[in-house]
């Protein structure tokens, strides 16, 4: 599979390591180390990162589902910010864009800039979602990796892969190593989101999907060691 251009999808619990919510430096600088890695070998990498370490969802009955997607957008922008910051203390090189205008801390997302960013060997954040409610961040991993032609979308999870049902509750569930896109969509298999896969598959844009926590998974995913699950389009 190619994958000179890829977007990297991290969940906002993933950045907050074992505590859960908010901040983890280290879980971030290790991430950091692996894309610098990554991008010295000669990858070009934009990133998404959900914002479940801040914001999951409403908080009651009572909220309008509107501002509630808002806050998530919000919590996006400020998890992009701080993992820019943490990237540009390695050496590398971040920018961060956004669907909507958020003063001087961000810019306004536009492919043409965005590409030629990654050709300077720059790793861009896609912060903010899509800019619309109703719209999660599986679906602006998948828009954003069809806007800026990647080759692939890795996906870093707290499970190491696709399985047929869940291996917490069930000690002999199967982990898919290949599947396709259309078995995610017919299956409702909730690896993404049914209208974020459906965009996938007919987009013919492929996921790899492994164990963010596990030693080096962002490198092996590009090294020919991938232990996880391979979404062909």
């Amino acid at each position: 599979m190619k994958t000179d251009r890829i977007l990297l999808k991290l969940s906002g619990e993933a950045l907050a390591g074992e505590k859960h919510q908010g901040f983890d430096e280290d879980t971030v600088l290790e991430v950091a180390r692996q894309v610098k890695a990554v991008v010295e070998a000669g990858h070009q990498v934009a990133i998404v990162i959900g914002g479940g370490n801040f914001w999951r969802g409403r908080t009651s009955g009572r909220m309008d589902r509107v501002k509630a997607d808002q806050i998530g957008m919000l919590a996006t922008v400020m998890n992009c910010i701080y993992a820019a910051d943490m990237f540009r203390s390695t050496g590398l090189k971040t920018r961060i864009m956004t669907p909507f205008a958020c003063g001087s801390m961000t810019e306004l997302f536009a492919k043409d800039a965005a590409v030629q960013a990654l050709e300077r060997s720059e790793v861009v954040f896609f912060a903010g979602g899509t800019g619309h409610p109703y719209f999660s961040t599986d679906m602006s991993t998948v828009l954003m990796a069809i806007e800026i032609e990647a080759d692939v979308i890795l996906s870093g999870k707290a499970i190491d892969g696709v399985y047929d049902s869940d291996p917490k509750t069930n000690p002999n569930a199967k982990k898919y190593d290949t599947m396709q896109m259309k078995d995610v969509v017919d299956q409702k298999l909730g690896v993404i989101d049914l209208a974020s896969a459906v965009l996938a598959m007919e987009n013919h844009m492929p996921m790899m999907l492994f164990g963010l926590n596990e030693e080096d998974s962002i490198i092996k995913a590009l090294t020919g060691k991938f232990s996880g699950t391979c979404i062909e389009a």
